[in-house]
């Protein structure tokens, strides 16, 4: 056999080198498998540590203590007796007062007290000067209400005209017909100024009646 293998050149066969390439194939073929599997997750040790459930029995609560027992009942009294009230005789009315006797007596009866005065009656001749003339006379203003409302009318008024020529004292004697009017026009009358009446040389009070015309063509 030797001198075949000599003649042929090749090496004799051994069971050490054979051995040698098994385990070097082998140990390749692991690190290449090592290589290909996928990593096992970091977490998976930590995961498998969270599922241990700890489970800790609790006592169960003592039995609540019994209900007390329900108080005992009142004795039963009797029902009240039924009293029957009688009601009086009706008492008869009082008797009628006799009659009021008017005694004669000597005292006078007192008069009963004289009525007030009547106030006097404005004279027949009104007028607050010879002319009616005026010192100054405001045309009263067109109440906004009556113009929209197509109120017109005359008012005549009745004024004490006093010694400096003020009016004292306005009265309507004669309405419009519409209170809006009547109250322009007095309205205006407390700022007009009228020459006084002059009697013996004197200026003395006087009435005077004015009328007052509204009219809307005078707007």
């Amino acid at each position: 056999m030797a001198s075949s293998n000599e003649e042929s050149g090749r090496a004799p066969f051994s069971w050490r080198r054979t051995w040698a390439l098994a385990v070097a194939i082998a140990l390749h073929s692991f690190a290449f498998l090592l290589l290909i599997a996928p990593p096992a997750p970091p977490h998976q040790a930590e995961k498998q540590k969270e599922r241990i459930v700890q489970v800790n029995f609790i006592e169960p609560p003592p039995p609540p203590p019994p209900p007390p027992p329900p108080p005992p009942e009142p004795p039963k009294q009797p029902p009240p007796k039924i009293i029957q009230q009688v009601t009086p005789p009706p008492t008869p009315p009082p008797p009628a007062p006799p009659p009021a006797v008017e005694e004669a007596t000597n005292n006078p009866v007192p008069a009963p007290p004289p009525a007030p005065p009547a106030p006097p009656a404005p004279p027949s001749d009104i007028t607050a000067s010879a002319d009616l003339s005026y010192n100054s006379r405001i045309q009263p203003k067109y109440p906004p209400q009556a113009a929209r409302q197509h109120h017109e009318g005359t008012v005549t008024l009745l004024i004490l005209v006093g010694v400096d020529g003020s009016p004292k004292d306005i009265k309507v004697e004669t309405s419009s017909g519409y209170r809006e009017l009547d109250r322009a026009a007095i309205e205006a009358a407390r700022k007009w100024r009228f020459n006084a009446e002059m009697r013996n040389g004197q200026k003395v009070e006087g009435y005077a009646r004015v009328p007052v015309n509204f009219n809307l063509n005078q707007l």
